[in-house]
Order: structure tokens, then C-alpha cells, then sequence
């Protein structure tokens, strides 16, 4: 699972972040976050998808599904692509000296064996020839979703962010891809282009998550741990750290609407089925992402 959003349309809380990590009142409004995302989840399962477009991907002009991972790697670039024949029943054609690419797929072939006489099977290797659609003319992209562009910048979350930055050090850079991520070994966080995204909360929510996630390096607070694989209970309480998080720091900027919090209980619900629904796990997975809230805030 990775950062649940959706495109509903909601309205700002009044609920807002003390700008300190110490004190009881600033526990009692992550504990006032913590209970509304709770209420949200007892309602039921939330639907989840990603606040982004997806890009990055080979897909087939023919199905709209990405290609195998094998395939994306031999294919090398995003997009569409298509056969020959496919581009020619499009009424499209190949330009001149543009070269096929190669799409490698199984194929299973029943043979008798020389010695028994027992039918088996056996697996072949094949591949076909595909264009990307930019090396054809008539040919239009049927499946690539056109870009948002709806999101907008916010000063306060773009202050808050940079601060971190320069403060931190961590790297971030912007991709037109499909995967949001903080990668420790590098203390890099990478992010969809703000473009992407329908709305600013959706995108800072995104944002903010990564930013979470690299307050824990072992130059930082220290929490992430070497065996926190994915889908393990380890990996699960730093994502519910992460989100919780970035809840605080969306409704700290004053962008968080109902659609955002609906979505961080989402998301927060999603890993709480690894970690048998306890769903009381957040309120103690709170004071971590208090530290992280507070050292991103630089207070």
C-alpha cells in the first residue's frame, strides 16, 4: 500500500497544530487527530487509491496493462506501445527509420516425452516487436490519463519543507513516475510532480509522509530499523507513524479537508490489518510521529 488519496472535495478543520512537541496540549490535539481518524475507520472500510496519476509505466496500447517487469526494463521508457500490425489497423504507421522494440513473454507447449510417451510441458521463451507511439504518426495515446495540473503550491507547507531541508540535508527529487518513497539508503525522498496530483492536500499529504519517514534516519531520531521488511509488523508501525504525521502537518498548514483525513484513515486502516486491527496502535504511534512532526517544524 502506498499513500491512499482520492479526489473528493471537503472543507478545512478548525483544529490546529501547536507550532512545539512539548506540553499537554499539543499531545491532546494528536490525540484529537488520532480519535477522529479512529472515528472515520469504525465506520466501516474506506476505500483507498492513490492521490496521483500514475506515470512511469510501459503499458500496451492494445490492453492498457503495464508490461512485466522484465518487459519494462527491456522496453526502458514509459508509455505506449503497439505492434506493427496494431498501428497499421489504427490506421497509423511507423516513421521511417525508427527501430522495434522486443516484448518477451511464456509460452507453455505440450510435447511427448521421447522415452515414456507421457505428454509434458514445457515452457518457451517468445517475444514480438512493439513501437512506443511517439516513433508513429496517426497513432494517439488511448490509456495515459492527461495530467491534473489542479494542485497548487502552498507558501506554508513549501517554507516548512524547505526549512527541513536545509536544516536535515535529506535530498528530494520530483519525478513524473508512479511511486512516492524515501529511500534511506541515499536520504532521499522521491515525489510525483505536484502536476499530478487534483488537489494541494492530496500532494503536501504525500509530501509530508516521505518527509516523516526520513526523520527517522540514524542521523535523526534514529527509528527506522534494518528489519522492518515490507509487510512486516515493523514496516506497518513506521507507516503508521509516517501517516500519522503527515495528518498533523496537513492540518498544521490548513489544508487538511475532510477528503484528506478520510484518506490518512485510509491508509492508516489498510496497515492496521497487518497489525490485527488495533486500531488503538495509532494513539501510541502518535508520540513517535510527534518527534518527527516537531523536528520537521524545526521546534
Amino acid at each position: 500500500p502506498k499513500q491512499p488519496r482520492n479526489g473528493e472535495q471537503g472543507h478545512s478543520t478548525t483544529i490546529a497544530l501547536l507550532p512545539t512537541s512539548k506540553g499537554a496540549g499539543n499531545m491532546d490535539i494528536y490525540r484529537e487527530i488520532t480519535d477522529r481518524i479512529i472515528t472515520q475507520m469504525e465506520q466501516g472500510i474506506i476505500p483507498w487509491t492513490k492521490p496521483w496519476i500514475a506515470r512511469g509505466q510501459a503499458i500496451s496500447y492494445a490492453t492498457g496493462k503495464p508490461y512485466s517487469l522484465l518487459n519494462q526494463m527491456l522496453l526502458g521508457r514509459p508509455g505506449e506501445y503497439a505492434t506493427f500490425r496494431q498501428i497499421q489497423q489504427e490506421g497509423g504507421y511507423v516513421r521511417k527509420g525508427e527501430k522495434a522494440s522486443m516484448v518477451v513473454f511464456w509460452k507453455v507447449m505440450e510435447q511427448a516425452d521421447k522415452e515414456t510417451g507421457e505428454q509434458k510441458t514445457i515452457p518457451l521463451l517468445r517475444y514480438y516487436s512493439v513501437f512506443h507511439i511517439d516513433q508513429c504518426e496517426g497513432l494517439a495515446a488511448r490509456h495515459s490519463q492527461p495530467l491534473p495540473q489542479t494542485a497548487s503550491t502552498d507558501q506554508n507547507a513549501e517554507t516548512i519543507i524547505s526549512g527541513y531541508v536545509q536544516r536535515s540535508g535529506v535530498k528530494v527529487e520530483h519525478r513524473q513516475a508512479d511511486g512516492a518513497y524515501y529511500q534511506p539508503s541515499t536520504d532521499r525522498v522521491v515525489l510525483p510532480l505536484l502536476a499530478q496530483f487534483a488537489e494541494s492536500a492530496a500532494y503536501y499529504s504525500t509530501a509530508f509522509h516521505e518527509l516523516v519517514h526520513s526523520t527517522g534516519h540514524s542521523s535523526r531520531l534514529d527509528r527506522l530499523t534494518a528489519l522492518a521488511r515490507f509487510g512486516s509488523d515493523d514496516y506497518s508501525k513506521e507507516e503508521l507513524v509516517a501517516e500519522i504525521g503527515a495528518a498533523a502537518l496537513v492540518n498544521h498548514t490548513g489544508l487538511e479537508t475532510s477528503a484528506s483525513l478520510r484518506n490518512n484513515a485510509a491508509y492508516i486502516q489498510n496497515w492496521l490489518d497487518v497489525l490485527k486491527g488495533d486500531k488503538r496502535f495509532i494513539v501510541s504511534a502518535s508520540s513517535k510521529a510527534e518527534k518527527a512532526v516537531a523536528l520537521i517544524l524545526g521546534t
